[in-house]
Protein backbone atom coordinates (compact mmCIF):
# COMPACT_ATOMS: atom_id res chain seq x y z
CA UNK A 1 0.00 0.00 0.00
CA UNK A 2 1.03 3.56 -0.70
CA UNK A 3 -0.74 6.64 0.60
CA UNK A 4 -0.86 10.39 0.79
CA UNK A 5 -2.30 12.85 3.27
CA UNK A 6 -2.67 16.30 1.74
CA UNK A 7 -3.81 19.51 3.47
CA UNK A 8 -5.09 22.22 1.16
CA UNK A 9 -5.89 25.72 2.37
CA UNK A 10 -8.14 27.70 0.03
CA UNK A 11 -7.73 31.43 -0.57
CA UNK A 12 -11.23 32.41 0.58
CA UNK A 13 -14.79 31.06 0.81
CA UNK A 14 -15.49 31.57 -2.89
CA UNK A 15 -12.31 29.72 -3.82
CA UNK A 16 -13.24 26.93 -1.40
CA UNK A 17 -16.61 26.47 -3.11
CA UNK A 18 -14.96 26.33 -6.55
CA UNK A 19 -12.30 23.94 -5.25
CA UNK A 20 -15.00 21.66 -3.81
CA UNK A 21 -16.73 21.60 -7.20
CA UNK A 22 -13.45 20.71 -8.94
CA UNK A 23 -12.86 17.96 -6.37
CA UNK A 24 -16.35 16.50 -6.90
CA UNK A 25 -15.92 16.35 -10.68
CA UNK A 26 -12.49 14.76 -10.37
CA UNK A 27 -13.67 12.29 -7.74
CA UNK A 28 -16.32 10.95 -10.10
CA UNK A 29 -13.61 10.08 -12.62
CA UNK A 30 -11.38 8.51 -9.97
CA UNK A 31 -14.21 6.28 -8.72
CA UNK A 32 -15.12 5.19 -12.24
CA UNK A 33 -11.64 4.62 -13.68
CA UNK A 34 -9.11 3.66 -11.01
CA UNK A 35 -9.33 0.14 -9.58
CA UNK A 36 -5.90 0.59 -7.96
CA UNK A 37 -7.11 3.58 -5.94
CA UNK A 38 -8.34 1.93 -2.76
CA UNK A 39 -9.41 5.06 -0.84
CA UNK A 40 -9.70 8.63 -2.07
CA UNK A 41 -11.47 10.77 0.51
CA UNK A 42 -11.82 14.49 0.97
CA UNK A 43 -12.71 16.08 4.30
CA UNK A 44 -13.55 19.58 5.49
CA UNK A 45 -11.74 20.50 8.68
CA UNK A 46 -14.05 21.35 11.58
CA UNK A 47 -13.56 24.96 12.65
CA UNK A 48 -11.32 25.78 9.66
CA UNK A 49 -13.67 26.36 6.73
CA UNK A 50 -10.93 27.00 4.18
CA UNK A 51 -9.05 23.75 4.83
CA UNK A 52 -9.50 20.39 3.13
CA UNK A 53 -7.77 17.11 3.99
CA UNK A 54 -7.32 14.45 1.33
CA UNK A 55 -6.58 10.89 2.39
CA UNK A 56 -5.49 8.72 -0.52
CA UNK A 57 -4.58 5.04 -0.40
CA UNK A 58 -3.35 3.16 -3.44
CA UNK A 59 -2.75 -0.56 -3.95
CA UNK A 60 0.93 0.25 -4.59
CA UNK A 61 3.18 2.94 -6.08
CA UNK A 62 2.34 1.74 -9.59
CA UNK A 63 -1.37 2.42 -8.90
CA UNK A 64 -0.43 5.89 -7.66
CA UNK A 65 1.60 6.54 -10.81
CA UNK A 66 -1.37 5.37 -12.91
CA UNK A 67 -3.59 7.81 -10.99
CA UNK A 68 -1.17 10.68 -11.59
CA UNK A 69 -1.02 9.91 -15.33
CA UNK A 70 -4.77 10.33 -15.93
CA UNK A 71 -5.82 13.39 -17.95
CA UNK A 72 -8.49 14.35 -15.40
CA UNK A 73 -5.92 14.24 -12.57
CA UNK A 74 -3.51 16.39 -14.56
CA UNK A 75 -6.37 18.84 -15.19
CA UNK A 76 -7.17 18.88 -11.46
CA UNK A 77 -3.53 19.48 -10.52
CA UNK A 78 -3.36 22.41 -12.93
CA UNK A 79 -6.73 23.97 -12.09
CA UNK A 80 -6.50 23.69 -8.29
CA UNK A 81 -3.72 26.26 -7.94
CA UNK A 82 -6.03 29.20 -8.66
CA UNK A 83 -8.07 28.34 -5.55
CA UNK A 84 -5.29 27.56 -3.07
CA UNK A 85 -3.22 29.56 -0.61
CA UNK A 86 -1.12 26.54 0.43
CA UNK A 87 -0.62 22.79 0.00
CA UNK A 88 1.08 20.36 2.39
CA UNK A 89 1.75 16.77 1.26
CA UNK A 90 2.80 13.78 3.38
CA UNK A 91 3.66 10.49 1.67
CA UNK A 92 2.55 7.56 3.81
CA UNK A 93 4.04 4.09 4.20
CA UNK A 94 1.22 1.75 5.28
CA UNK A 95 1.75 -0.13 8.56
CA UNK A 96 -1.69 -1.53 9.46
CA UNK A 97 -5.34 -0.63 9.35
CA UNK A 98 -8.98 -1.61 9.35
CA UNK A 99 -11.30 -1.29 6.40
CA UNK A 100 -9.04 -2.44 3.60
CA UNK A 101 -8.02 -5.90 2.57
CA UNK A 102 -4.27 -5.87 2.73
CA UNK A 103 -1.54 -8.39 3.04
CA UNK A 104 1.28 -6.89 5.01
Amino acid sequence: MFGLMVRFTCKDESAAAEFDSLVARTGEQIRANEPGTVIYTVHRVDGRPLERIFYELYRDKDAFEAHESKDYVKAFLSAREQYLASTEVDRLDFVSGKGVDVEH
